[in-house]
């Protein structure tokens, strides 16, 4: 997911995707404790594209209280 697609987003949709992520992050952490984890490169991917939502969020909280 890139850093303009996330900041094209409404504040809605960013909330959606967020708890979509972290929903696919405990199932992909679940996945390589039981050893069934195919692509251990996406729970990397799946944190930062976390990472990214939060500061986009907080970056846009930030802009609307500061006018």
């Amino acid at each position: 997911m890139k850093a303009v697609d996330v900041r094209a987003m409404t504040a809605d949709q960013l909330g959606d995707e967020l708890l979509k992520l972290k929903k696919e992050q405990f199932n992909l952490r679940f996945q390589s404790a039981t050893g069934q984890l195919d692509k251990s490169s996406r729970v990397r991917e799946v944190r930062r594209d976390i990472a990214r939502i939060k500061t986009i969020m907080a970056e846009k909280k930030s802009a609307e209280a500061n006018g």
